[in-house]
């Protein structure tokens, strides 16, 4: 069975995805993926992670937010997360330099359960 694909918004190399800036709906910066976070057994691209803040990357706090979150814009090279400001300061983050167990099933839910996201497992 032949499905038609739209590759209008084609598959990316993680490398070109990395560094791309994450905008809200109101069009203002949120921040830039640092890093994109693959599940092993499914192959699935479960989380980007986002820095906001900080200065020269000094008191820069990082997010890992699944990625079923964002919305691609190819015309400009960058990502919507439909979450005000106020929320993603709020959100579950951590330090660029002591990263949370990814492996751990209960922040993995709790991470999926403050952005409204079914867990990328499921």
């Amino acid at each position: 069975m032949n499905q038609e694909h739209s590759f209008s918004n084609a598959p990316l190399k993680a490398s070109s995805i990395i560094g791309t800036g994450v905008i809200d709906p109101k069009d203002q910066s949120l921040g830039d993926i640092k890093e994109i976070v693959i599940d092993p057994a499914s192959g699935r691209v479960a989380y980007a992670v986002v820095s906001f803040g900080g200065f020269l990357s000094m008191g820069e706090k990082l997010f890992a937010i699944p990625f079923s979150s964002f919305k691609y814009h190819a015309d400009v090279n960058k990502y919507t997360l439909d979450v005000p400001k106020e929320q993603l300061k709020a959100a579950p983050g951590f330090d660029a330099n002591k990263w949370p167990s990814m492996a751990d099933e209960k922040w993995n839910r709790d991470v999926h359960a403050y952005y409204q996201r079914a867990p990328f497992w499921m």
